[in-house]
């Protein structure tokens, strides 16, 4: 799985996956979230309409990330979960924490 990050303001950036979302590649994107908030952006939106599958280590990865962002003082919005994904999110009741959002620019602007 590839990451790509754009910034989005002074203190947000955009993590866009491209692949499975599991016990590989969750470890890589914790890094790359970590880097964008020691960077000064704790507002991480995460896009993940390039992400088909997500299993139990992918979840625990995107909740650390979570928990990486509040401990900075921001935050961490999901975009666009495939069904597959929804269903992890749902199954799991994590979409109660993580409630997706439409679009990049709408989980930016709140």
């Amino acid at each position: 799985m590839e990451f790509s990050t754009e910034s989005l303001g002074d203190d947000t950036v955009v993590v866009r996956g491209d692949g499975r979302l599991n016990m590989v590649s969750g470890p890589p994107m914790r890094e790359v979230v970590k880097r964008s908030i020691d960077a000064g952006r704790p507002r991480v939106v995460v896009d993940l309409s390039r992400v088909p599958f997500m299993d139990s280590s992918g979840l625990g990865a995107l909740i650390s990330c979570l928990k990486s962002a509040r401990e900075a003082g921001g935050d961490l919005r999901i975009v666009s979960p495939s069904a597959q994904v929804s269903m992890v999110l749902k199954l799991s009741n994590v979409d109660k924490i993580l409630t997706p959002f439409a679009s990049v620019e709408e989980a930016a602007r709140e």
